[in-house]
């Protein structure tokens, strides 16, 4: 059975860009496409019902708003597969157990501001900490049009321990699938307490420190695929303003974040929760596993 890709929507211009996204990234892979809508309304309006329909109001409204948004994955795909969902619960709760079988989760941010839209909202936020599933967040821009996925090259932040790694897998498998070029960047920094005073050591430090940058962008890279035109980047300083740079010219920007078994916090990482309030294209949040 294909795993869909699922969205999370509420109606708002952020919610219909990550659906417009999310079609074109269904017919890529070629997989179902599901939109969601979760709220508890019935806490908010117990057994208030809308008039000759027999149902709660908000109830209507959220029917109403996968409806939109179904026409509108239609209208960008006309081959996409559609099926949708009201949910009775909180969002955040509701994404994180449709992530245990999607293929992919996609939500938008929110807010209508320059301000708001560089910002990411709470519900996308927690999900991005909790999903079992690579998750992606479009980014907005203010013409109220999603990015198109096959445009850009794919960008990944190469960690600590880049063997094996799945987010590197997934962005390898992202550029293959839209025919686009990949970066892999390394970012580096020098410690502050290794800094020496002597003019002809004063570079040592520093050159260790990018040549292990490097040994670790080539154990990412060794197993790029044949088609995928691929090339890797070290660049000294703080890895989240690094991506942050890259994706300002980028189709889409991935990163790892860690899953710990059992921990139930926000796992979310300094490098994921910055590049996700801040990048200029979609980001990949892929959980890697412990």
């Amino acid at each position: 059975m294909d795993l869909p890709v699922v969205v999370g929507v509420d109606g708002s211009e952020p919610s219909l860009r990550a659906v417009d996204w999310a079609a074109d990234e269904a017919v890529l892979r070629e997989a179902p496409l599901r939109l969601v809508y979760a709220s508890l309304w019935e806490r908010y309006e117990g057994t208030s019902l809308a008039t000759d329909l027999n149902k709660p109001s908000e109830q209507v409204r959220a029917e109403d708003i996968v409806a939109t948004a179904a026409r509108r994955a239609r209208h960008r795909q006309p081959e996409v597969r559609v099926s949708t969902a009201v949910l009775p619960e909180e969002p955040e709760y509701a994404l994180v157990r449709e992530s245990r079988t999607a293929s992919l989760l996609v939500t938008g941010t929110r807010g209508r501001s320059g301000l708001a839209e560089a910002l990411l909202g709470s519900v996308s936020l927690i999900v991005a900490g909790h999903a079992q599933c690579p998750m992606v967040v479009v980014r907005g821009n203010h013409d109220n049009q999603a990015p198109a996925g096959t445009h850009g090259r794919v960008v990944v932040g190469v960690g600590e321990k880049p063997a094996g790694s799945a987010a590197v897998r997934f962005a390898f498998e992202e550029a293959q699938r839209r025919g686009v070029p990949l970066e892999a960047v390394r970012a580096w920094r020098w410690p502050a307490h290794e800094s020496t005073d002597h003019p002809l050591m004063a570079g040592e430090p520093a050159r260790l420190h990018e040549q292990r940058a490097a040994v670790a962008l080539a154990a990412a890279l060794q197993d790029a695929p044949a088609t995928v035109e691929s090339h890797g980047r070290t660049t000294e300083g703080h890895t989240r303003t690094v991506l942050v740079d890259a994706s300002r010219d980028a189709g889409l920007l991935v990163v790892g974040a860690k899953r710990r078994p059992g921990h139930y916090g926000l796992q979310l990482g300094r490098v994921a929760h910055g590049v996700l309030h801040h990048s200029t294209c979609p980001v990949v949040i892929v959980p890697e596993r412990m």
